[in-house]
């Protein structure tokens, strides 16, 4: 906010009284009165009057031992919402600041006819000299991407494009035998994230995060990609971690609830 923008009034009540619902949407069982007062930093006094004007439009409902959870309003605006989400637009703009603080190359992709296809693409002052653009479809082998969605895709899904992709390629590059690729699929759960080095291009190192919807379901696949010798590879590093934390944000915006 600049020195010469006056912050914008808004009604306190509102916003405390979110908090009672912020408690009940983190909680997949009713709460009772007492245990959700607590949960928003109030006394059961202040929280009382809340959930009566909550129960009174649908906000929330109450069982038969008075426990509180959410309500038919909250469903509806929650589906409303999630109707209205595009994945892809939800991630864009985390997406430059990402690049911006790795310095890396980033892209984003779906699964599409082919397998997983770029949809967009960021890269530093200095792109990398490697034919990759939008619509490009990522081996599922041999690449971060590629890999990615093979842990988290349903497994007959995986197995057709893994046929399709092998015929589309031919000798293109060695795939790994199928225990190798077992292998890296479940080093890839692990690690809540997929990495290859020096493949299938030498000297470009890359790591590609999960971004799931509020049913679990993976929708996006954001890649970090770079030359090795700017490229931090560790798990943890510089780039893992600020890449894992901008598709955390995203699978957030998505309707994605912490685990």
């Amino acid at each position: 906010m600049s020195v010469t923008e006056k912050p914008r009034r808004g009604i306190q009540s509102v916003e405390i009284g979110s908090q009672l619902l912020l408690v009940l949407a983190r909680h997949v069982s009713p709460m009772a009165l007492r245990d959700l007062a607590r949960g928003a930093g109030m006394s059961t006094g202040k929280a009382h009057p809340y959930l009566v004007s909550f129960l009174k439009v649908g906000f929330v409902t109450q069982d038969a031992g008075g426990r509180y959870e959410l309500g038919p309003l909250a469903l509806q605006l929650g589906l409303s919402k999630l109707q209205r989400l595009d994945p892809v637009k939800e991630a864009s703009p985390l997406m430059e600041s990402l690049a911006e603080e790795t310095g890396q190359s980033i892209a984003l992709a779906v699964w599409g006819n082919l397998g997983p296809t770029i949809v967009r693409l960021d890269e530093p002052i200095q792109p990398m000299h490697v034919n990759l653009r939008t619509g490009t479809v990522m081996s599922l082998a041999n690449t971060a991407t590629g890999r990615l969605f093979a842990a988290y895709m349903p497994p007959k899904v995986v197995e057709q494009a893994m046929h399709a992709d092998r015929l589309r390629r031919g000798g293109e590059a060695p795939a790994p035998t199928r225990a190798e690729f077992e292998a890296l699929l479940a080093e890839t759960r692990a690690h809540g994230l997929s990495r290859t080095l020096g493949q299938p291009i030498a000297g470009i190192d890359a790591f590609c995060a999960p971004v799931f919807d509020h049913g679990g379901n993976l929708v996006l696949g954001i890649t970090a990609m770079g030359p090795a010798a700017t490229f931090d590879s560790a798990w943890d590093g510089a780039i893992a971690t600020p890449l894992l934390r901008c598709a955390g944000d995203v699978s957030a915006r998505l309707g994605q609830m912490a685990g």
